[in-house]
Formats: structure tokens, sequence, C-alpha cells
């Protein structure tokens, strides 16, 4: 006889609603990051910015994930999470409005720099929100059951921001023969479709009992909380070769995604690759997209079968030596896409499964009482690790040109390895219990 106790079908019940909004949420919660952080430096660069400029000021944009730990329990002060997330999707919609309206006229540049600032504190905001309605909306096993739903859908989104939406872009721009009305807009069509998500939130999430604002009984005990777990963390055994781990590890891949792109759209007379918008779309939004997941999911396999002790070292190398390749493809600079694709494949696959080792790391280093609070942290020290590099990458790159700058960026990778010998982490960590 099948199981109809009240808790089996209250979970079954809870998961059928819960793919009304689930997928949706996680898709939404992708797109602006992937928008501030790759679209936006490949748009700045068919639209006549330097590379200084570009890597400093999108760099720039991490900044509200770098303090998102230090901002998060006002999240939780204010207003209801869903509340945050039905306003923030608003706003981010918002945002992109004006970034469309701002690029056809004059000082483009420093307007919509603005409201991307405007969309990644929003973005920032939505990811605090969003994650935590997702534990309070669902019950446990449904959270499990879900973890690959939400992944999946967070992937598709970076498909879209990093792929369909510059191929439009690039499709665009061939068409109109007006490179700021093609951007304008394709991020017009975003804002249309943040609009439809947050109306869609706004009536489909559910509304958990638990799912409340803090700030009449608890937001003392929320904020003597959060400085309770700030200072735990500063007094954990070797906090400060975590810290040194966490922002060098990816020093080199810092600089390198920055430049990345530029490289490509540049004309081969000034050292890069010369392809169309499309076409570089098509490459960092698809193949690459395709194979940073397939190295991530063989990362997880082969961690949780020999621990993450045994695969540090390969992994520290998958991140790092691949890098190699931008600087033959500048040395040889080919006109085939194939060629061009198998290169960004083998990178990113690089990256997918050397990525696994500092996640991993994070998760072993945020062990303990405050585990939550304490990853979170190692989360904003992530950004920070990304943001500095990538502020002074256009700079050294137009300083040595492309083919100087990408010997650089082999140099750049000698701190990732000098911090994974500095590292302590248990044999048994990472390995997974089953038989």
């Amino acid at each position: 006889m099948a199981d109809t106790s009240p808790e089996l079908t209250t979970t079954s019940a809870q998961r059928r609603k819960a793919w009304s909004w689930i997928p949706s949420l996680y898709f939404a919660e992708g797109i602006p990051y992937v928008l501030v952080m790759s679209m936006s430096v490949i748009m700045y660069k068919k639209l006549g910015i330097s590379n200084v400029d570009i890597a400093l000021y999108t760099s720039w944009l991490y900044l509200p994930w770098v303090i998102k730990p230090i901002w998060s329990p006002f999240v939780d002060i204010i207003r209801t999470k869903r509340f945050w997330i039905v306003t923030m999707q608003l706003v981010i919609g918002a945002a992109m409005a004006g970034v469309a309206l701002t690029l056809p006229g004059p000082d483009f540049f420093r307007w919509s720099l603005v409201f991307f600032w405007l969309m990644a504190f929003s973005s920032a905001t939505h990811d605090i929100a969003a994650d935590g309605f997702y534990m309070l909306a669902i019950d446990d096993s449904n959270q499990a059951w879900f973890v690959g739903i939400r992944s999946t859908f967070y992937r598709l989104s970076m498909i879209t921001g990093q792929g369909l939406l510059v191929m439009l872009a690039g499709q665009l721009e061939v068409g109109l023969d007006d490179l700021p009305l093609a951007w304008s807009i394709t991020m017009g069509i975003t804002a249309g479709m943040y609009l439809v998500f947050m109306l869609w939130h706004r009536f489909i999430l559910p509304r958990p009992a638990t799912d409340r604002s803090s700030r009449d009984d608890r937001s003392v005990s929320v904020l003597s909380g959060f400085v309770e777990t700030f200072t735990s963390f500063f007094s954990k055994k070797g906090v400060w070769v975590t810290i040194l781990f966490i922002l060098f590890y990816r020093f080199s891949e810092a600089q390198l995604v920055k430049m990345a792109q530029p490289f490509m759209l540049d004309p081969v007379e000034l050292g890069g690759l010369g392809l169309t918008t499309s076409e570089v779309g098509f490459i960092y939004g698809t193949i690459g997209v395709l194979f940073l997941t397939l190295g991530g999911l063989l990362g997880g396999f082969v961690a949780a079968r020999q621990g993450l002790k045994f695969w540090l070292w390969p992994m520290v190398i998958a991140i790092n030596v691949p890098n190699a390749v931008y600087l033959l493809l500048s040395l040889t600079q080919p006109e085939s896409l194939w060629i061009l694709n198998a290169s960004v494949a083998i990178e990113q696959f690089g990256y997918g499964f050397g990525f696994t080792a500092f996640m991993l790391y994070m998760i072993y280093a945020a062990e303990g009482e405050h585990k939550t609070a304490h990853f979170a942290l190692l989360t904003g020290f992530m950004a920070l690790g990304m943001m500095i590099p990538g502020m002074f990458s256009g700079w050294i790159q137009e300083m040595l040109g492309y083919q100087q700058f990408f010997v650089w960026i082999l140099i750049a990778t000698i701190p990732g390895f000098a911090v994974a010998a500095l590292v302590e982490i248990d044999p048994e960590f990472g390995k997974s219990t089953e038989e």
C-alpha cells in the first residue's frame, strides 16, 4: 500500500508547487550577475571604451558581492525575504531599462555604470533573499531534491546572458548598423523580461509563516549574532592562510577574465582575433559554459572519491596551466572558429575542474558552529579576490600588449600555487560516505 501519511502528502504538494517558482527564481538570479560581470565588458568594448576603463570600472561592480555578508543581516531585519525578491526584481528591471536609455546618449559610459552599479547591488541583495527564501519555503527533503534544478536553471541563465543576449546584440549590430541602438534594444528586452519575472513572482511565490521581518523582536540579537560570528571567524586557527588562499588562488584568472573577451573582439592589427559580437557570444555563452559545467561536474565526482587533499594539486594545475591557450592564440591569431572554440573549451574545462577545489576548501574552512555565516564571509573575500586584480588588468594589457599580457598571466599563476602549498586539509574531507 502507498504511504499516504500527511508528511508525504505535504512534501509532494510542496514539490509540485515549487516547480512553479524555483526554476524561474534561479534563472532570474543569474541573469543580472552575468550582465554586470560579463556582458558589460563586451558591450563597452564594442562601444569604444578602452581596456583600462573597462577593467577598472567593471571590476568595481564586484563591490556589492564583497560587502554582501555585511549587508545580509539587514535584509533579515528590514522586511521579509519575499518582499526583497519581488522588489529587487523590479529594481533590477528598472536598472536594465536605465542602461538601455542612456546608451544612445552623450556621456553614456558614466550613466550606464551608475545603473549597472544599481543592478549589481540589487542583484546581490536578491541573492541573499532568494537563497534564504529557498530554505524557508520548502522542507529539507525538497531542498535536497531541488539542488540540481536550481543549479541547472542558474547555468541556463549564464547561457542566456553570455550567449543568447550577446548573440542577439551582435545580430542587431549587423542589421541596424548602429551599435548603441543595438545594445540599447538588447538591454530593453532584458528589462521587459524582468518585469515579467517580478509580476510572476509577486503572485506565485508562497508565503511561508517563517518568512517574516525580525526588526520588531530580534533585530538586536541578529546584529549581536553577526558581530559574534564575525569575531569567531577571525579567531579561527589558520584564518590568515585561509584568507590568502581565497584572495590569491584565482589571481591569474581574475585578470584573464576581464581581458579574454576584449582580446577576441579587438582587430588582428591590434593583436586581437577580430571576432564578431555574435561569435564571441557563441564561444563563451555556449561552448564555454558547457565545458565549465563539465569540468565542475568531473571535479565534484573525483573529489567525492578520494577527497579534496588528494585532488588539490591536480586542480591547482587545471585552473592555471590552461591559461596558456590564450598566449598560443595571441601568437598564432588563428582564423578557424574550431580552434578558438576548442581553446576556450580547454581553458573553461580546466577552470571548472580547478574551481571545485576552491569551493570545497571554502566549505572546509567554514566548518564549525557558525559555518553558514563564515561561508558567507568567505564569499565576500572571494569577490574581493576577483575585484582587485581585475581592476588593474586593463592597464597591464595596454602597457604590455596582448602577447606579453598573456605571458604575465602565466607568471601570475605563481601566487595560486604558493597559497595552495600553505593550506592544511584533512585527508578525509570531501570523500563520499557512500560505499
